[in-house]
């Protein structure tokens, strides 16, 4: 028994969007001003095949930006971020995201400077929040972090740190290894890890 046509055409789609997302985020690591049309022959689709999923440049890039966000969460729960002291656990999850970035340089330093709306930023950040979250509050249960900062506070306070030590990396202000040191370094300050 074969699948409805509907089905398969939904799958087929499912499919072509993958394989462009793929291409572009191979060749954008690679030469980050690369065309649609580059992505497209890259990917095997036609440039029209492209835009039907992604209507501009601008939405590929951001579907390129959600994509990566995915493998960030995904290595993040690989982290076992409910076992150990919260510390250890937060370290964890910081260094696989920076596992994602890191395979991404020149990517995630085009997409970094790319302008995002707010409300946009703010859902992409809703699976990293919630993780950060989660470790922090164990923190604070555990009264291994001090508990007299707000927990939403410390996850966004997280956020930002870690864009600023990706954004001192990028401008080549820091080495790899210093920023992230910096960055460890002011988590567990901010959090009073004791």
């Amino acid at each position: 028994m074969s699948s409805p046509p509907g089905r398969t055409r939904r799958a087929d789609a499912r499919r072509s969007r993958a394989v462009i997302l793929d291409a572009a985020i191979r060749l954008l690591n690679a030469r980050p001003d690369a065309s649609v049309d580059a992505i497209a022959t890259a990917a095997g689709v036609t440039r029209q095949t492209v835009y039907a999923h992604f209507p501009s440049r601008q939405r590929l890039l951001a579907a390129v930006l959600d994509r990566l966000t995915e493998e960030a969460v995904g290595e993040m729960d690989a982290a076992d971020l409910d076992t150990g002291p919260a510390a250890d656990a937060l370290l964890r999850l910081i260094d696989a995201g920076a596992r994602t970035a890191g395979r991404y340089p020149v990517l995630m330093q085009k997409l970094s400077a790319m302008p995002v709306p707010p409300g946009e930023d703010q859902a992409r950040h809703t699976a990293v929040a919630d993780r950060l979250k989660r470790v922090i509050e164990r923190g604070l249960r555990t009264g291994e972090f001090d508990d007299r900062l707000p927990p939403d506070w410390l996850v966004a306070a997280t956020i930002t740190l870690s864009h600023a030590a990706s954004e001192e990396r990028t401008a080549g202000r820091l080495t790899a290894a210093e920023a992230d040191e910096a960055l460890r370094v002011s988590l567990l300050r901010l959090l009073g890890a004791k």
